[in-house]
């Protein structure tokens, strides 16, 4: 009896050693993870990939809800941003490739505070961006929780150029849209969005009458990106001025007078004019417009008109036919309408 009881007390010593060892290797092992995990996903640089890989996804829910994205107006003005900004930019739609995302660097620069920074190709473009993150405790007890110290939420701000619309990464949208219902109408117009950031952004203008071509605007940090579309008459734009031009001198040349009325071009001739003036166009003006402070402008342009009309000296009688160019200029100014026709000024 002696011996069998000290055999089981043994057998029950080994037992719970074992469970001992067990129990603390399972310990060591769950720090271990819980160490892992903080380092990797639960760090500073494993909170700004949830960001970015959610931006890749196109899942800008996503990447909106995690703390600190948000971009408030006590920010906006902190920054001395526009306030009260659209969405417009914050939908998946816009987003273009964000790729190869890898971390560069984490550097805590003050106890809880890192300064993180990301490579990744933006369309295919080599390209970085520095965010900074802040901790803000644990949860479940165990894993680090983190926020964005500054908002990695950019504010673009475009400019059209005698112009309302742009497009941005195949988006039309119209700068009036966020506009006071009484602003006047301008040449030149201007608005803010708030725009995810990093992003390649493709800005420009194409309508019937004018064009900007597009420019790759990318956005790798927070805070404000200015870009400015420069809106151009282009061809179809000239070519309508410069019919318009062109049909009014030829309605100039019906006027069978030395000075036809309200038009650029004229004679004056001395002697007696014996028959009727009769004027044809020899070389019109070659419309070419800039922008003006409120509309498109033609300088002074030459042209040719031509006159064929029989005179008589007054000195000695005699009988000649004048035939010769007789050389002008003209300007002129071109507003587009709100309804896309054009309004031509002649000066």
């Amino acid at each position: 009896m002696s011996n069998g009881d000290g055999t089981g007390r043994s057998s029950r010593r080994r037992a719970i050693l074992a469970m001992v060892v067990i129990a603390a290797l399972l310990c060591a092992a769950f720090a271990a993870a819980i160490g892992s995990l903080n380092r990797d996903l639960y760090s500073a640089g494993g909170f700004v990939r949830q960001y970015l890989e959610a931006i890749a996804r196109h899942d800008t829910t996503s990447a909106l809800q995690l703390p600190g994205v948000e971009l408030t107006d006590k920010a906006l003005e902190a920054a001395k941003l526009p306030q009260n900004l659209p969405a417009t930019l914050l939908r998946p739609a816009v987003l273009g490739a964000l790729t190869d995302i890898h971390l560069t660097s984490d550097t805590e620069d003050e106890p809880g505070t890192h300064t993180v920074v990301y490579g990744f190709r933006l369309d295919g473009k080599p390209a970085s961006m520095e965010f900074s993150v802040a901790r803000t405790g644990t949860f479940a007890g165990v894993f680090d929780s983190w926020r964005f110290a500054a908002s990695p939420l950019a504010v673009l701000q475009v400019t059209v150029l005698h112009e309302a619309s742009f497009t941005v990464n195949g988006l039309t949208l119209d700068t009036r849209a966020h506009a006071a219902a009484d602003a006047p109408a301008t040449f030149s117009n201007q608005a803010a969005y708030l725009a995810f950031a990093p992003a390649l952004y493709s800005v420009g203008h194409t309508s019937n009458l004018l064009t900007a071509p597009a420019q790759q605007i990318a956005v790798t940090k927070n805070g404000a990106a200015d870009v400015t579309v420069d809106a151009e008459p282009n061809k179809p734009f000239l070519d309508q001025v410069q019919t318009e031009l062109n049909g009014f001198l030829d309605a100039c040349t019906t006027q069978q007078v030395l000075q036809p009325s309200n038009c650029p071009f004229g004679i004056e001739i001395n002697d007696r004019v014996k028959g009727v003036p009769v004027w044809t166009i020899a070389a019109y003006p070659v419309v070419a417009l800039t922008a003006g402070e409120t509309t498109f402008e033609m300088a002074d342009t030459t042209g040719q008109a031509h006159i064929v009309v029989e005179v008589q000296s007054l000195f000695d009688g005699d009988v000649e036919t004048r035939d010769e160019d007789v050389p002008f200029a003209v300007a002129l100014s071109v507003t587009v309408r709100p309804d896309g026709s054009l309004a031509i000024q002649l000066h």
